[in-house]
C-alpha cells in the first residue's frame, strides 16, 4: 500500500477548469482591476490558489511570517508574478485519458467552492475571524482526491463505489483499499507546497478534529462544511434525517445547527453568483 507522501511525489499536476481558468486570467490582465478584484477571482480556483500560496510562502518570497490568504499573497508577490502563476497554470491537461465517470472536474470544482463558501459562512456564525483562510482551507478540503483520481484511479473508483454500496465512510474505505485516505492525501500535498500548517492541519484532521491540537477550530470548521457538502451531494432518499457533525467539532465553534439552512441558502446564492462570473466563459468553450 503506497503512503500518502509518496502518491503526493508521484502527482505531476492537478488541473483547474479551462472556464475558470481564463476568467481568472482576463482579471488578472486587466490594467484597471485591483489588488482586491485580484484576489477575490484567484479564489475561484483552488489549484490557482494553492499555486499562489505556494510562491508567496517560499524563497525568495516567503517572509519570516507565512502567508494564508491569498489577500495577502496578492500584496507580496505584485502583479507580475501573479500573471506569471497563472499563465503557467497547466489547464485540464492531467485528466485528458480519464473518463468523465470517474473524475468530474467539474463537479469536483463546483463543489470545493461551495465548501469553501460554507466555511466562511460556518466561521462568520461563529464569530471566527480568519474567514479568507477559512474559505481556503475549505476550497481545498477535497483536494486529495485530485492526486487519487491521478495515481491510483481504478482503486479510487472502486472505494466511491464500495462505500456507496456499503453506505460507509468514504475515507474508512479508501484506507481499506488504497492505504490512505483523500484528506491525508490532501494534507501531504498541501505541506508539500509549504501552505501554513493551520491550513494543512484543518484538511488532515477534518474527519476527527479532536486530533488538531491547537488547530481545532480550524479542522472543527473544515468538517462542518464538508459534512454539510457531503450531504446535500446525497440523492434526497439516501440522506439521513440530519446532518451527521461531529458532536466535537459542534462544541468547539459553538456552531448552531438550528442556523443551517439560512448558512446553506448563503452559500448556494454567492455559488449561483461565482457560477454567473464563469459563464461567459463556459458558453464560450
Amino acid at each position: 500500500m503506497p503512503l500518502a507522501s509518496e502518491l503526493v511525489q508521484a502527482c505531476t499536476t492537478v488541473p483547474t477548469l479551462p472556464e475558470v481558468y481564463c476568467c481568472v486570467r482576463d482579471v488578472v490582465d486587466d490594467p484597471n482591476a485591483t489588488m482586491g478584484d485580484q484576489a477575490k477571482t484567484l479564489q475561484l480556483d483552488p489549484i490557482i490558489t494553492a499555486r499562489v500560496l505556494r510562491l508567496a510562502n517560499n524563497a525568495p518570497y516567503g517572509p519570516p511570517r507565512q502567508v494564508g490568504t491569498v489577500t495577502g499573497a496578492v500584496q507580496l508577490l505584485g502583479k507580475r508574478v501573479i500573471n506569471e502563476v497563472v499563465a503557467t497554470t497547466t489547464v485540464g491537461q492531467t485528466f485528458a485519458g480519464i473518463p468523465v465517470h470517474l473524475m468530474d472536474l467539474s463537479k469536483f470544482w463546483r463543489k470545493s467552492v461551495f465548501c469553501g463558501l460554507l466555511a466562511q459562512n460556518i466561521a462568520k456564525s461563529c464569530r471566527i475571524a480568519v474567514h479568507e483562510q477559512l474559505y481556503l482551507a475549505g476550497l481545498l478540503r477535497d483536494i486529495g482526491h485530485g492526486v487519487l483520481y491521478q495515481t491510483v484511479p481504478q482503486r479510487a473508483q472502486s472505494a466511491l463505489i464500495e462505500a456507496g454500496y456499503l453506505e460507509a465512510s468514504l475515507a474508512e474505505v479508501e484506507q481499506s483499499n488504497i492505504g490512505c485516505d483523500f484528506a491525508e492525501v490532501g494534507a501531504e500535498l498541501i505541506r508539500s507546497w509549504g501552505l501554513p500548517v493551520q491550513i494543512e492541519q484543518a484538511v488532515r484532521c477534518q474527519l476527527s478534529p479532536k486530533d488538531a491540537g491547537e488547530f481545532i477550530i480550524e479542522a472543527s470548521i473544515v468538517h462542518l462544511a464538508g459534512c454539510v457538502a457531503d450531504y446535500e451531494e446525497l440523492d434526497s432518499s439516501r440522506r439521513p434525517v440530519t446532518v451527521p457533525f461531529s458532536s466535537q467539532a459542534v462544541a468547539a465553534t459553538g456552531f448552531v445547527p438550528t442556523d443551517l439552512p439560512t448558512l446553506l441558502a448563503q452559500a448556494k446564492a454567492q455559488l449561483q453568483e461565482t457560477l454567473a462570473m464563469i459563464q461567459p466563459y463556459t458558453m464560450a468553450a
